[in-house]
């Protein structure tokens, strides 16, 4: 028998946010008669294709609703992903930042200044 990883390098979970790190959470629905019935809340999610301006390509994610308008209110999804923290990006998300943030003007001349310099 092959020897198996603990877990794998890229761990995708199929009910999370990749852009707002959103997650299903627990809890109780409570009847009239103050009867407690576990419960999950799971998050608004839906498969949403972002077409990234700099890198002149599109990719499909999973996105909550929130994750959306949050992305509609930076104007651009690269703008969105400029401006995220990392540890709500999912590890795809974060590759792609750091790929967006090296083709931003702003970076470059900011690079050859101190180069220069």
């Amino acid at each position: 028998m092959k020897d198996l990883p603990l877990y794998s390098a890229v761990n995708t979970m199929s009910k999370k946010c990749e852009l707002t790190g959103k997650i299903p959470m627990k809890g109780h629905n409570v009847s009239h008669a103050n009867n407690k019935t576990k419960r999950r809340f799971l998050p608004n999610l839906k498969k949403v294709k972002f077409t990234s301006e700099l890198l002149k390509r599109s990719l499909k994610i999973t996105v909550s609703n929130a994750g959306v308008r949050t992305v509609d209110k930076k104007g651009s999804f690269d703008e969105f992903l400029k401006t995220v923290k990392n540890k709500n990006l999912s590890p795809r998300l974060k590759k792609l930042k750091k790929s967006i943030l090296i083709k931003s003007p702003y970076v470059k001349k900011a690079i050859s200044s101190s180069k220069s310099a």
